[in-house]
């Protein structure tokens, strides 16, 4: 019987016999090339295109000091997704010169790129290498990072099966908010922030390429890590640009104008939401929260640019002031610690610009900027006075000079108290007496409208009683700084707020408007209150910084007051600051008193909130003390 196929070959002896024919061999590449090819086949059909994978789909929530500059990113991927539109085409092109030249033109694979990984695996090397663009997007986005014949089959099935159902560009933008750019930066945003402090839409030519050679290994080709990364780094870094002006993506005139390496920045540790800044985020999210009803398990879920008020000199300057004034640890004894908290308001908009919560967010959990239980004391009497100027209750001298019976505001009713002077005294020396008076003729209801429609919360109010004028409330330290924004508004309040806008994934949420301040106290009236508080104001705070910061109105607690803690708020044309200082009993066992706290400070504990404002309020920029003129 005549065999098919002549092996062994006859004709042959010893070991030729074994010997393939090149016709032979030419037939079992052929049925290898038709098998594979089935086999590739049978994969691409049978391999439909997965979801991504949760962690490629992954953001950061990112906030925003108020100049636009990024404050913290949270969230367990660094990631913030950009649209194409927003990415440099000189980023563009430096990727595509890089990565993958014929990106524009291929089906999603390179023939050339693939025959140079088969090639090294069958020399024995690592599966990689010969992956395009889009094979990379495919491996970031839907498969894992194993190096397999397996995910290596799939992912080039993947990659042509995208390229069919995406454009190039949404396949570009997919790929550079996915990649791994070093310095646990993931997508080309988030680059940008780590290497160069800015948005990717503003990167020249120079620092794209960096980027884009970082997209070669991160790790390795870093600059901060070491002489050895910076001579990678600077090497790749040409060859990027060179590569563009080969292709023509770039002119050599263009070429020659980047010769300087783009130093990135110094690597920072990640300082998350320590120091201030979870007191800011706090906030913002609060504020949030109130104003359109995102919780903050919505916004861990990722995507959310979150553009604050918050100032970053202002913040670290009053960082600064409440350190500079903070007794030695120990000193005075008597156990607990002592606590402060602190707010900045703008008068025109209720922007807060700056707060104080604590030594350490991640150490001090409850901002005390924000917190409840700490009465105002003394802080509280303008309240009084303002409503009882508004009802027209206060008799005799406005100005030391006025005739009898004398009024400001609405009409009166009942019986004229001692006039607006004799009140502007009491309210400089402390005269708790005066002030209860005062407080049972206008009525403690009456005393709660002004304090609210001036902008305290009426959660934070005390018990309407015989003392309620005396300050046994509880507002917070930016309710403090609002409610006196109200006066130095001269009667028209805005809410403090802390959030100017949102995006979720490029698009703006829509419901922070925010209504224009209005009128909720009568202007002759607070204008009234600013001369009184003016007098407070030059009784605490030295010659010297009145001339600094111009007219400053203030209120504050005092040595009569029987409370455990100290206030002094105080406001000028454009700002108004509260500082608060109290001292918690260990275990969070309540408050205790302050009596011995700042015993290393000259003036002791009651002067602790003023010599933080002032320290503050002093290294302020020109113009922002002064009070509002009063007629």
């Amino acid at each position: 019987m005549k065999r098919r196929v002549d092996y062994p070959r006859r004709g042959r002896r010893g070991p030729a016999r074994f010997v393939p024919s090149w016709r032979q061999l030419l037939g079992l590449a052929f049925l290898g090339l038709c098998s594979l090819g089935g086999l590739v086949g049978w994969v691409y059909a049978t391999t439909p295109l997965p979801d991504p994978n949760p962690d490629a789909r992954a953001e950061a929530t990112v906030y925003y000091w108020a100049d636009g500059s990024q404050m913290v990113s949270v969230g367990a991927v660094n990631r913030q997704s950009v649209p194409l539109a927003q990415v440099p085409v000189a980023l563009q092109n430096a990727a595509i010169a890089a990565e993958n030249a014929t990106f524009r033109s291929d089906p999603g694979f390179s023939v050339r790129g693939l025959a140079r990984a088969v090639v090294g695996m069958a020399r024995g090397g690592e599966l990689q290498g010969g992956s395009t663009i889009t094979q990379q997007y495919v491996k970031n986005t839907f498969l894992t990072q194993e190096q397999t014949v397996e995910r290596k089959l799939r992912e080039l099935c993947l990659a042509v099966k995208l390229s069919r159902t995406q454009s190039k560009d949404e396949i570009l933008q997919g790929y550079l908010n996915t990649s791994w750019f070093g310095r646990d930066a993931y997508g080309v945003q988030a680059a940008a922030e780590a290497y160069y402090g800015t948005d990717v839409q503003r990167l020249d030519p120079s620092r794209s390429a960096l980027l884009v050679a970082l997209l070669k290994n991160g790790d390795l080709h870093d600059p901060a890590l070491g002489e050895a990364h910076r001579r990678r780094a600077e090497a790749r870094w040409r060859y990027v640009l060179d590569r563009q002006v080969e292709l023509g993506l770039m002119s050599r005139e263009e070429r020659a104008r980047y010769t300087a390496f783009p130093e990135p920045r110094p690597r920072k540790p990640a300082g998350g939401l320590a120091g201030q800044v979870g007191y800011l985020v706090d906030a913002a999210n609060k504020d949030l929260r109130n104003r359109t009803g995102l919780t903050p398990e919505v916004l861990g879920r990722g995507g959310y640019r979150i553009r604050t008020t918050f100032d970053r000199a202002a913040v670290e300057r009053l960082r600064q002031a409440v350190e500079g004034a903070s007794p030695r640890a120990g000193a005075g004894g008597g156990g607990g610690e002592v606590q402060f908290g602190a707010a900045s308001v703008r008068v025109a908009d209720g922007a807060v610009a700056a707060l104080y919560g604590g030594v350490d967010a991640t150490r001090h959990f409850t901002s005390n900027a924000d917190t409840a239980g700490v009465p105002v004391g003394s802080a509280f009497k303008p309240f009084v006075l303002a409503a009882a100027l508004e009802d027209g209750r206060i008799g005799g001298p406005t100005r030391g000079g006025g005739g009898p019976g004398a009024r400001v505001g609405a009409g009166g009713r009942g019986a004229a108290l001692p006039g607006t002077l004799a009140l502007r005294r009491a309210l400089v020396r402390g005269d708790q007496d005066a002030f209860r008076r005062l407080g049972a003729e206008v009525g403690p209801d009456r005393v709660r409208d002004v304090a609210v429609a001036a902008g305290l919360l009426p959660g934070s109010l005390g018990t309407l009683d015989a003392s309620f004028a005396l300050g046994t409330s509880t507002p917070s330290a930016i309710r403090m700084a609002g409610a006196y924004a109200t006066f130095a508004g001269e009667g028209r309040r805005a809410a403090p707020y802390s959030v100017v806008s949102v995006t979720y994934r490029g698009r703006m949420l829509e419901g922070l408007e925010r209504p224009p301040a209005r009128r909720v106290l009568d202007r002759a009236a607070v204008r009234e209150l600013t001369r009184a508080l003016r007098d407070v104001a030059v009784d605490s705070v030295g010659a010297g910084t009145l001339r600094t910061l111009g007219p400053v109105a203030a209120g504050r607690t005092d040595d009569r007051d029987r409370i455990p803690a100290a206030w002094f708020v105080g406001y000028g044309d454009e700002w108004s600051t509260a500082v608060t200082v109290f001292r918690t009993a260990p275990g969070g066992g309540g408050l205790l008193p302050l009596d011995g706290a700042g015993a290393d400070a000259p003036g002791g504990a009651g002067s602790l909130p003023l010599r933080v404002w002032s320290a503050y309020m002093e290294g302020a920029p020109p113009g922002g003390g002064g009070a509002p003129a009063a007629s």
